[in-house]
């Protein structure tokens, strides 16, 4: 009797087939085996369903209400079984002993039905808070994103946090996404960038005649304009819910020869908390990056964190990692910020995202915000599929393709267009010609003289130029020769002496 009822919590029906139940049974076991079907399907197959499903509140709203059905109706089978399968003569004992076990059985087949309602409940909690249909933007058009041969995102990431003042976007990069194929070409633009122009058509062409200018050379900067356009000219572009993203969204398009369509902003001061989420992060450290301190007045770091290969980080650690920049370029930093983010995705393995989804949810809630409408949703987690298939290239505006107090915008959109494999115009006259190569694909060097070519450390930095003639296509390596150089020169001058 109990080994049935067992092997009806397993496969439900067959307990009550046992006791002669059959219409009802074979109802139930068919009922199993088609589900059962349907999720190795969805995992399978059919994943590019599941992840629309995913990001579906209506959806997800049915996969709970359907969930808690499930856990209900298999422990009500089991419970059926038992008392159908349970002869008359069963002892008070035996009675005892039967509940416990089916008790035990319900609750252990309820359970997971109930924690699929439970992520659903909170994905659904994400995508109704994250995105909505009733952002104002000054920038988001209403065409359908499969009418659009190319989608272009802003990806923003934000220095805010304790102490500083308002949001400083020191992350700048353009991700241009070929609708039909996936294909994805990425734009990283520097920090210290000057003088960024709007579009013709736009009220800030009128009030920047020669590029973004907020007072001061170092208000001025591609960093300063989510922060200081608004606050200068408050209400030019209209009602819209984030004028800085609408700001940095038309003079970058017009920097790069591209239509932003939408922008995704991550508060970096957040990253810590995702990384405590995640258990930490692994990365290589090639030379010493120093924790706090501010190159601009002369404060010394707190500390340095030390060369050395596969260094695992906590939350506050991998933020000093991403931020340090005293004594280096802006180009190593942002070099860091990607290792960062490729060893999160690293430590996004399925055991620990399953695990710690509450809390990666509720931080993702805290520090993304964005104008993609939820309407729009479904159509990029389409994408990101065809993204995750065809690859990403990159391409690096660092000081050897630009100078950024003195840009040339004209040879920066044709290096856009080169590198989208647009029938690119004629390289203006007397500029370099830095971006004429296409950029590599992600994982390969790129070729000598390319716009994705990563910067050179500098001098006495504690790192070696990472060049195609040394061979280093990924930033993110361990050097062991640079790394043992710098720990052979000594940890540098830090505020403890």
């Amino acid at each position: 009797m109990l080994g049935r009822t067992v092997l009806g919590a397993l496969l439900p029906g067959t307990a009550l087939l046992a006791a002669g139940a059959r219409r009802i049974g074979w109802t139930v076991l068919g009922g199993a085996l088609v589900l059962a079907a349907v999720l190795a399907w969805l995992a399978t197959a059919g994943r590019d369903v599941a992840v629309r499903l995913a990001v579906n509140p209506t959806a997800l709203l049915l996969i709970i209400v359907g969930a808690v059905g499930i856990a209900v109706v298999w422990a009500l089978v089991i419970i059926a079984g038992y008392r159908m399968l349970a002869p008359d003569d069963t002892t008070r004992a035996q009675h005892v002993l039967g509940g416990a076990v089916v008790t035990l059985l319900a609750l252990g087949v309820a359970a997971p039905p109930f924690e699929v309602a439970h992520l659903a409940a909170v994905q659904r909690n994400l995508v109704s808070n994250l995105f909505t249909d009733d952002v104002q933007s000054a920038t988001v058009e209403a065409t359908p994103l499969w009418d659009k041969e190319r989608v272009n995102v802003l990806l923003l990431g934000g220095d805010g946090g304790d102490g500083r003042e308002g949001v400083r976007t020191d992350t700048v990069i353009v991700a241009s996404i070929d609708t039909d194929t996936g294909a994805t070409t990425t734009f990283s633009l520097p920090r210290n960038l000057q003088e960024l122009p709007f579009p013709e058509d736009s009220p800030l062409a009128d009030v920047y005649p020669d590029g973004f200018w907020s007072g001061s050379e170092s208000e001025s900067l591609l960093n300063a304009v989510y922060r200081n356009g608004p606050a200068d000219n408050p209400d030019v572009l209209g009602p819209t819910d984030n004028p800085g993203a609408d700001f940095l969204k038309l003079g970058v398009g017009e920097a790069l020869g591209l239509t932003i369509d939408y922008y995704v902003l991550v508060n970096l001061d957040g990253f810590s908390r995702l990384v405590d989420a995640l258990g930490g992060i692994t990365v290589n450290v090639n030379y010493w990056v120093p924790i706090n301190g501010e190159p601009t007045i002369g404060i010394l770091p707190d500390d340095y964190i030390a060369p050395g290969p596969n260094q695992h980080m906590d939350g506050q650690r991998a933020l000093h990692f991403a931020r340090g920049r005293f004594g280096l370029t802006d180009y190593q930093r942002m070099d860091r910020q990607r290792c960062m983010i490729d060893a999160i995705v690293a430590a996004a393995d399925p055991v620990t995202l399953l695990r710690q989804y509450q809390e990666l949810a509720a931080t993702t809630q805290d520090i993304v915000s964005t104008d993609i409408p939820q309407s729009v949703v479904p159509a990029f987690a389409d994408l990101a599929l065809k993204v995750k298939g065809a690859g990403i290239r990159s391409v690096v505006f660092d000081d050897t393709v630009i100078t950024p107090a003195y840009p040339d915008y004209d040879e920066m959109r044709f290096v856009v267009q080169t590198a989208l494999g647009s029938e690119a115009p004629a390289s203006p006259a007397g500029t370099a010609t830095a971006g004429s190569t296409p950029a590599a694909p992600a994982g390969e060097a790129p070729a000598s003289g390319s716009a994705a070519a990563p910067s050179p450390a500098p001098a006495g930095g504690g790192g070696s130029a990472a060049s195609p003639a040394d061979d280093v296509a990924d930033a993110c390596a361990y050097d062991r020769a640079a790394a043992e150089e710098a720990l052979a020169e000594g940890e540098p001058p830090t505020r403890r002496g």
